[in-house]
């Protein structure tokens, strides 16, 4: 647990660093009259579809990882319940692993059909 937080406001102090170094970037390209928007939105629509994905199998995998528990616990406490419990638990990991493949399609459209790069005239 100590060494996720660790890790994780490194990421924090990693991310805030960039940051401030592109903007004295896109500051001197300013004053050389060269405009970075397009990388910009590219970078940044290629980390929103990873932060996409990252977090919604996350979550489906702990979600399938508590139902699988629960469901294998049921089956202990009452055998013969096996086959109701089994199609319960079929239909809720189908529902659950749903979630990830909307994630899955928020990243594709993301990266591939994202209006803000006909804004800026990339595509």
């Amino acid at each position: 647990m100590k060494r996720t937080f660790s890790m994780g406001v490194f990421t924090v102090f990693a991310v805030l660093s960039a940051s401030s170094l592109a903007s004295a970037a896109d500051a001197a390209a300013a004053a050389a009259g060269i405009d970075y928007t397009k990388a910009i939105v590219v970078g940044c629509s290629i980390f929103a579809a990873a932060l996409v994905m990252a977090l919604g199998t996350i979550g489906t995998g702990l979600g399938m990882g508590n139902g699988l528990s629960s469901a294998a616990n049921a089956v202990g406490r009452n055998p013969e319940a096996q086959g109701k419990i089994l199609i319960t638990m079929m239909v809720g990991l189908a529902m659950i692993e749903s979630l990830a493949i909307y994630a899955l399609v928020i990243a594709l459209v993301v990266l591939y059909a994202n209006p803000l790069l006909k804004v800026i005239g990339l595509s």
